[in-house]
């Protein structure tokens, strides 16, 4: 088998081979109780399920919409449809159900793999209605029609041909979340995927056989093609910013976890309860966040529960793009720290070697050709583009979109991030904000990571966000606040005297409170400073 295509089937396979024993995944059962799968289960079960999917008629090129929670059959169910030759479509199924029609639409999957509610949904409300003909139900089918997995698992068939992989051809279809704009299908090939695991490996420490757990169910898929042993938290995975912190850290004791990731917001609600309760997660040894930029105060918290050696690491990168650079606490929590709380905004750390990162003026119309006079100058603010083994190349039936975001050179295809920020002496990147959510006042753009790190010091600001009211080179800019819990009258007159004395000389004089801001439904982690600035324009003064 080509390693390069499909390194994740290829990894899978050799740790069933040879560490078929080990346990691949721990997951609820309910009522507390846990159940577990070796890899020499959930590799028959793969097996099982390739021979299902290919006689149920699923053929390699075809494309498979997948709602299925994480646990060994979504593992399982992925692993399949690689070996067909199948194109999962991954989409969040938390995001507006207008949006996961559109998304459906836009991809035109020929099969629909989901859970009775995915597929309730399905029928009820017409996702996929002109493309679907093949829809398998994981657990009983209600209404719909076609059969279930456990019945096509169940039946005698033929064996499917050996799949031999295709680094060049369409691997996955991974829709973003939509933060900033509509979810767009990211195209995978099967090269790309391989790049992933292969930078991922170059910056976080995984050992073979580490337990590990993912609160965000993508990342879960990748544990088996790592050899991880896998925990399944028992959390609504579309919700990780309100996840049961007692029950996460139950879960991480019982297992022995040493690896996890999780979102930023995650991260802030584990750390203040194991804080508050002077716990110490004593088993984890690696820690690894991404989503947004991880706050420097979380870091300082996160740390107070962690081993002393453990590594904290703050990811940056895109669904198109993925990692880009990573950064570890400590360092963030050291130099950078001041400088972010003086407006030179967030450092993400130093590009991984295999990622070509360079710095563009900023346009916010689409550039066919790469051309080095794009270049600003050491250390000036502009886009971020990356170009490398792990880009993707286009977005699925938006080409409006791709000249929007990739920028031809030669034989490869730069990516541009659509986030603004700049690269030090040192070669570290540093992170301004999105560049669409830049305020564009008369006096000069401002943007969002290079004055809500200096608000946030403040005490009693949870969290802040600069958003602009009017219309763009005119707006106003505005600071909205979240404070912490509990905080009297006095307190916010306090916290706007203290956030305009640090700064108003940007030309920013109003400070607007805010009960909770709006977040993305992927990592609750990303402010969703759109709605917030039409919240603020009907209270500004």
């Amino acid at each position: 088998m080509n390693r390069h295509a499909h390194d994740f089937l290829a990894a899978f396979e050799d740790t069933v081979r040879h560490r078929p024993e080990t346990t691949a995944v721990w997951w609820p059962s309910g009522g507390g109780a846990y159940s577990m799968m070796s890899y020499a289960e959930l590799g028959a079960l793969g097996e099982e399920y390739t021979r299902a999917l290919w006689n149920a008629g699923l053929r390699k090129g075809m494309r498979a919409c997948v709602l299925v929670p994480p646990g060994p059959e979504l593992g399982a169910l992925f692993f399949a449809l690689v070996r067909i030759g199948v194109v999962p479509v991954l989409i969040d199924p938390g995001i507006a159900k207008t949006a996961l029609r559109a998304c459906v639409a836009e991809a035109a999957p020929e099969a629909f793999i989901g859970v009775p509610l995915a597929h309730a949904a399905r029928v009820v409300l017409g996702w996929g209605r002109s493309s679907v003909r093949i829809a398998i139900t994981v657990g009983r089918r209600w209404f719909w029609g076609g059969p279930t997995l456990k019945s096509l698992c169940a039946r005698q068939g033929e064996e499917p041909p050996e799949f031999v992989p295709d680094p060049e051809a369409l691997a996955g279809i991974a829709f973003t979340s939509g933060s900033t704009g509509p979810p767009k299908g990211v195209e995978f090939r099967g090269r790309h995927l391989g790049a992933q695991m292969r930078l991922a490996g170059q910056v976080f420490p995984i050992p073979e056989g580490m337990v590990g757990m993912s609160t965000f169910p993508p990342f879960a898929l990748a544990g088996p093609a790592l050899g991880l042993s896998m925990v399944v938290p028992d959390m609504d995975p579309v919700r990780p910013a309100e996840v049961d912190p007692a029950t996460l850290i139950a879960e991480i004791d019982r297992f022995g976890v040493r690896g996890m990731f999780g979102s930023p917001a995650l991260l802030d609600r584990l750390s203040r309860y194991c804080v508050d309760n002077d716990i110490v997660l004593s088993t984890v040894s690696v820690v690894t966040s991404a989503g947004a930029s991880l706050d420097p105060r979380i870091a300082e918290r996160m740390r107070k529960c962690l081993p002393p050696n453990a590594l904290l690491y703050s990811g940056y990168g895109a669904t198109e793009c993925l990692p880009v650079s990573a950064i570890e606490s400590r360092e963030l929590l050291g130099e950078a720290r001041v400088a972010s709380e003086n407006g030179a905004g967030t450092c993400v750390g130093t590009p991984l070697p295999d990622n070509d990162v360079r710095i563009i003026r900023v346009d916010d119309g689409p550039i066919a050709e790469w051309s080095d006079d794009l270049l600003v100058e050491s250390g000036e603010i502009g886009e971020i583009t990356v170009a490398g083994p792990s880009v993707s190349e286009r977005y699925h039936n938006r080409p409006e979109a791709t000249a929007l975001h990739k920028i031809r050179e030669g034989d490869r295809v730069v990516h541009r991030v659509g986030d603004l920020g700049w690269l030090d002496e040192q070669g570290r990147l540093w992170f301004c904000g999105r560049k669409s959510q830049r305020v564009r006042a008369a006096r000069g753009d401002l943007n969002t990571e290079q004055v809500e790190p200096i608000a946030n010091t403040v005490p009693g600001v949870r969290r802040s966000a600069l958003v602009g009211v009017g219309p763009a080179g005119k707006q106003r800019p505005v600071v909205c606040v979240e404070t912490e819990r509990g905080l009297k009258q006095a307190d916010r007159d306090r916290i706007v005297d203290g956030v305009l004395a640090l700064v108003g000389d940007r030309g920013i004089e109003n400070v607007l409170f805010h009960r909770k801001f709006p977040v993305d439904v992927r990592h609750n982690a990303k402010i969703g400073r759109e709605r917030l600035a039409r919240w603020a324009s009907r209270r500004a003064r």
